[in-house]
């Protein structure tokens, strides 16, 4: 047709943007390569936080699974993607080996994740993971003074969070330093406990102050809520929690819920409840188990109570809609729904009690470490394998 020029209309910057934030990571990553200003404005702190927040909006979430298939200590401990696809039933995408913690005997707990990020930890190892972008970021060895005449060092405890103030992430770590003294009945051991904080901002540890109890136990769920991580602690006396800010790196205490038993006849595991403070109680006996959670809200209230679920071994996580992940007594992946009471076997197994589930949403985060091929981290598809 005559008299038709072809026009070309651009979109706004600020759209093309907008547009490009609700896109997963695999795929911001190839744009990268489209043109510099893309490449720049995905690293800006403004489009890091907006991709993040979409993700939360919409609940887009991944899973991994860590889980090893044996028991002994050069027995190898990985992690599996499972996939999070409606009707793909959670099966294993691929799996995932970190050499950097293949001799170490938990190889490794996992805190977090914390805007994406996870902290893998174990016998005084300790790095940083986003496995959206497959950053992977080996903490330095801790310069902190030990106490002169120190015979051994044990690391345990950690914590991993997010300081808000300072936009930085920080790492806090408990250390008991042991001594052994002659005398003329025989040894004596004696210890010292100190607690070192990381900042990846300065990429530096240094101590601060420890609290007036003795913090304990693995994290099953994740521990970090909102600025705050927690653990399970021991005072003079009694049980209770123990938080620490990760703004103002103070310490403080809080009791448990009065969930109506003790803890010799019940666990009990601390976790991030829809942005609250929870913590899940179950018996230690029995292969039929019930569940009861309480959430923190300037008070304890029980927020969920299940009754007699038969061969359940223990919870490991929240998943949409309240379902949980469960390790069944056959030590099968399994998924319950509260509403109708269905047991969804999975057919993922593990070796009993090496199953941590991980639900994170996908972030840009950097952390100033490298790409997981350089750290000879293996990716391997799942197809053709067991389960």
């Amino acid at each position: 047709m005559q008299g038709l020029s072809k026009t070309r209309t651009e979109l706004p910057e600020m759209l093309v943007l907008e547009i490009l934030s609700k896109l997963p990571v695999k795929s911001l990553t190839r744009f990268r390569c489209v043109c510099k200003p893309w490449s720049s404005s995905f690293q800006t702190p403004h489009f890091i936080a907006k991709h993040q927040q979409n993700n939360l909006k919409n609940n887009n979430l991944n899973l991994l699974l860590k889980r090893c298939h044996g028991n002994t200590h050069d027995d190898i401990h990985y992690f599996s993607q499972l996939s999070t696809e409606k009707g793909q039933n959670f099966r294993v995408k691929h799996n995932i080996h970190l050499p950097f913690f293949k001799n170490c005997w938990y190889a490794p707990l996992v805190d977090g994740p914390c805007n994406g990020v996870l902290c893998l930890h174990d016998a005084g190892k300790a790095a940083l993971w986003n496995p959206s972008t497959r950053e992977f970021k080996i903490l330095p060895q801790s310069t902190v003074q030990r106490p002169p005449a120190v015979d051994s060092t044990s690391f345990g405890c950690l914590g991993f969070g997010y300081d808000s103030q300072t936009d930085d992430y920080k790492v806090v770590r408990f250390v008991t330093n042991y001594f052994e003294e002659n005398l003329d009945e025989g040894l004596m051991a004696d210890w010292i406990e100190q607690v070192e904080l990381y900042s990846l901002n300065s990429d530096s540890w240094k101590e601060i102050p420890v609290p007036g109890v003795h913090a304990y136990g693995s994290p099953l769920f994740n521990n970090y809520v909102n600025g705050f991580y927690y653990w399970q602690a021991v005072g003079d006396s009694d049980h209770l929690i123990v938080s620490f800010d990760m703004a103002n790196e103070k310490f403080s205490t809080l009791p448990l819920p009065e969930f109506g038993g003790t803890l010799a006849q019940y666990y009990f595991q601390i976790l991030d409840f829809n942005g609250l403070l929870g913590a899940i109680f179950y018996p230690r006996e029995g292969t039929d188990k019930s569940f009861d959670l309480w959430v923190m809200n300037g008070s304890w209230t029980k927020q969920l109570s299940i009754e007699s679920l038969p061969r359940v071994h223990r919870p490991l996580g929240f998943w949409k809609n309240d379902e949980m992940f469960l390790e069944s007594s056959d030590d099968e992946l399994v998924l319950f729904d509260p509403s109708t009471r269905e047991l969804k076997n999975l057919d993922i197994h593990a070796y009993r009690e090496t199953m941590q589930i991980i639900a994170y949403v996908e972030s840009l985060v950097p952390i100033n470490g490298r790409q997981e091929h350089e750290e000879r981290i293996i990716r391997r598809p799942a197809g053709g394998e067991s389960n």
